[in-house]
């Protein structure tokens, strides 16, 4: 494992930051796509996706998306609660605290759930909606999640 490098754990706090951002920018920006009666529960939409999934995430999302393959599909349950990561440094990232990373792919896991609320823009039950973000992280992003980034992200220095 590399070494924590500061610069590089602040510059990702700053981005997580930003797509947390993102996604209240995401709300207002839907919010200003509905009619009047219906602002507020677009709004409520992309803030419950930030809270449910932020759950679901640490439940067994980044496990299932960052875990050990489970024959090349899914990642085991290594990470199950946020298990073992810390404030050290990831085989995924080197050179960033454990944790700093999981918060960081969170926020895409979060975003990318937030911006289906837009297909669902007036039609969508609220109790309806929580189960389809539920359903949707777990078995469409941590999946793909895993295939693409699971165990093959390079953050060192220097490296292509």
């Amino acid at each position: 494992m590399g070494e924590i490098i500061a610069a590089d754990t602040a510059w990702i706090m700053v981005c997580t930051a930003m797509v947390m951002l993102m996604t209240s920018g995401l709300a207002l920006f839907y919010g200003g796509m509905v009619r009047r009666k219906n602002i507020i529960s677009m709004l409520s939409l992309c803030f419950v996706t930030m809270a449910i999934i932020s759950v679901q995430w640490v439940f067994f999302g980044y496990s299932m998306a960052f875990g050990s393959d489970i024959g090349g599909f899914v990642g085991n349950m290594d990470y199950l609660l946020l298990n073992g990561v810390g404030q050290e440094a990831s085989e995924l990232a080197s050179n960033l605290p454990h944790m700093v990373f999981s918060a960081f792919q969170m926020m895409f896991a979060i975003i990318t759930t937030a911006i289906i609320a837009s297909a669902f823009a007036e039609r969508v039950k609220f109790i309806s909606w929580i189960l389809f973000i539920v359903l949707w992280s777990t078995i469409v992003y941590a999946p793909i999640a895993h295939w693409v980034w699971g165990g093959r992200i390079s953050w060192e220095p220097g490296s292509t």
